[in-house]
């Protein structure tokens, strides 16, 4: 990008210059009966240079909480003084949220395992590329806003490649108090735009189904945050969380599952702080005949957590992350009447 003047956005079909703003449907498919599928996008550029962002939402159709946070940032944000451009997809998964369900319906495909997509493939893959080669390829940078899946909920966290500094600065900016590091998927929106040189996020919270009013008000400071950090916006400051742990997501350790089929007794909430031998939960029989406790077994953060509560040997119950020693003083000195 030019140092000295803004750029128009192009993408196949049509364009928006510099201090101007569109709402586009976008055509990405077509139903059976030939009638278009087509995506939600709003576009916002600035009057001055800067980098281009995208955010993405509902990329599985029941993630929600997401949907929010984009629309006002398209929407209710003023962007007089915006530096850059800013492109907003607040319902990439439209088939699967006019459905409200996770996958593409008939098809059940995960659209977020069919990036980059391809021109000649697969449905979902032909949907992906059409999204990624239009409105993810010209960005600099990308936040992907997600839920836990239903049946469960998460705190606020990023998941980031923190392995790939541009993606770190990324990460650390959007200020949440938890990143856990993995490349992710193959397939996955955040690994496919990062390795193209798009570095992107996921940003998760909360449960499917819902818009919760909290964790979208903190996504959107988080969102302030990574603009005034990458200078498109300069009315508020890159946020500070208080405490922050870096995670190795590499490993599958943190996730505690059932050893036996039942009815699940939590006793703690998403975002506990729990010490090691702590039981974080009971799996009883129908007759509450038998008991079998699952002990924390190491002291870390409920980073998530089932709700519902029926379980068969195998299921995840929960998502326990390790802390370090200082981190745990400065959570356990927050948690002290």
């Amino acid at each position: 990008m030019s140092d000295s003047e803004a750029e128009t956005f192009t993408y196949n079909g049509g364009s928006v210059a510099p201090g101007e703003a569109a709402n586009i449907r976008y055509g990405v498919s077509e139903t059976y009966l030939g009638d278009p599928v087509r995506i939600p996008v709003t576009i916002v550029n600035g009057e001055r240079p800067g980098p281009t962002v995208f955010l993405s939402a509902a990329i599985h159709g029941d993630e929600l909480n997401g949907i929010e946070v984009v629309r006002e940032v398209a929407n209710e944000w003023d962007h007089t003084e915006l530096r850059g451009t800013v492109v907003c997809l607040p319902v990439l998964n439209v088939p699967g949220f006019l459905a409200q369900q996770r996958y593409l319906p008939i098809y059940d495909r995960d659209l977020n395992r069919a990036f980059p997509g391809s021109a000649n493939s697969t449905s979902s893959k032909r949907i992906a590329h059409r999204i990624f080669r239009n409105f993810i390829e010209p960005c600099d940078y990308g936040l992907d806003f997600h839920t836990s899946t239903r049946g469960r909920t998460n705190m606020l966290h990023v998941r980031a490649d923190t392995g790939d500094d541009r993606v770190d600065r990324l990460a650390r900016s959007f200020g949440s108090n938890v990143i856990i590091s993995s490349e992710g998927p193959d397939g996955a929106l955040r690994k496919e735009a990062t390795e193209r040189g798009v570095p992107t996020i996921t940003i998760e919270m909360g449960k499917a189904h819902e818009f919760q009013r909290d964790f979208i008000d903190r996504a959107l400071d988080g969102v302030k945050s990574v603009f005034s950090e990458f200078g498109l916006r300069t009315t508020s400051a890159v946020k500070w969380p208080g405490w922050r742990t870096v995670v190795d997501g590499s490993s599958d350790k943190t996730w505690l599952r059932a050893d036996s089929g039942g009815i699940v007794e939590m006793h703690f909430s998403r975002g506990s702080f729990v010490r090691e031998d702590e039981t974080i939960c009971t799996i009883t029989n129908p007759f509450e005949t038998t008991a079998n406790e699952v002990t924390a077994p190491f002291t870390g953060l409920l980073v998530g957590i089932l709700q519902n509560p029926l379980v068969f040997p195998g299921n995840p119950i929960c998502h326990l992350v390790e802390l370090d020693a200082g981190t745990r003083r400065v959570i356990e000195r927050e948690q002290r009447p």
